[in-house]
């Protein structure tokens, strides 16, 4: 298991220490505005689309590993008693491949819909809602989305994914599908809360450790349901205070 660990651990090191090497190109715009990987403010070409995904698909690694670790630990434990393990990268690594390829889809979604909001100019060139109609919109949505039976369902497969392992057990070459499926019932659960970065900033590395960390409190301890509820409150409270005013 100490593998898988060290190998979740280098990914998100090497993640979030990109993040913060972008938000501070950002806050810096003068430097970086030169730097390779900050994509143009306006009039995105196809270098500045793959760039604004890169960002996307590193945030969701960052965010997200780390709430996955104790799942990865389990498939590690699970795959250290299988003998006909795959070749190559082993059960552990196409477990995660799966899960990072799901929310490498989802990094795709974002990032078109990121272009689209930028070209109709709802969101800033510093990557920050300045629509009205647009933030009250992604508040109340992602509030809402906290009390919905699919929000639920996916946030107990997320907490409890070890059906999933067991049934690959016996055929890890089935790895990489059920990282994908574990993949998806996060993004399932999260995608709504994630969208917040729309709202706060898309590089606001202030609010990227905030829904992180809120993510993985939610996924990893138990009985906050009560949490998810207050929080769905919470934003719903602040989606309406920006309609009313």
């Amino acid at each position: 298991m100490l593998p898988a660990a060290s190998l979740v651990g280098l990914i998100a090191l090497v993640a979030w220490a990109y993040l913060g090497w972008m938000d501070w190109g950002m806050r810096h715009m003068e430097i970086g505005a030169s730097m390779w990987i900050m994509p143009g403010m306006v009039d995105w070409n196809a270098a500045d689309v793959g760039l604004v995904f890169l960002m996307w698909a590193v945030m969701m690694a960052a965010m997200m590993l780390p709430s996955a670790l104790p799942v990865i630990l389990l498939v590690a434990r699970v795959s250290a008693g299988i003998k006909a393990q795959p070749r190559g990268i082993g059960f552990t690594g196409a477990f995660m491949g799966g899960y990072l390829l799901a929310w490498g889809g989802f990094s795709v979604a974002a990032t078109l819909l990121h272009w689209s909001l930028l070209e109709v100019q709802l969101v800033t060139p510093m990557m920050k809602s300045e629509n009205l109609a647009l933030s009250a919109t992604v508040l109340i949505v992602a509030g809402v989305y906290q009390f919905t039976p699919f929000k639920s369902a996916c946030l107990r497969q997320c907490r409890s994914p070890l059906s999933l392992v067991i049934e690959v057990a016996a055929s890890p070459r089935y790895a990489l599908t059920t990282g994908l499926r574990y993949g998806l019932y996060c993004v399932g659960c999260c995608w709504a809360l994630m969208g917040l970065l729309f709202f706060a900033g898309v590089m606001n590395l202030m609010w990227i450790l905030i829904i992180a960390g809120y993510v993985a409190i939610e996924k990893l301890l138990p009985g906050t349901k009560w949490l998810s509820r207050a929080a769905g409150i919470l934003l719903c409270v602040a989606g309406a205070g920006l309609v009313i005013a």
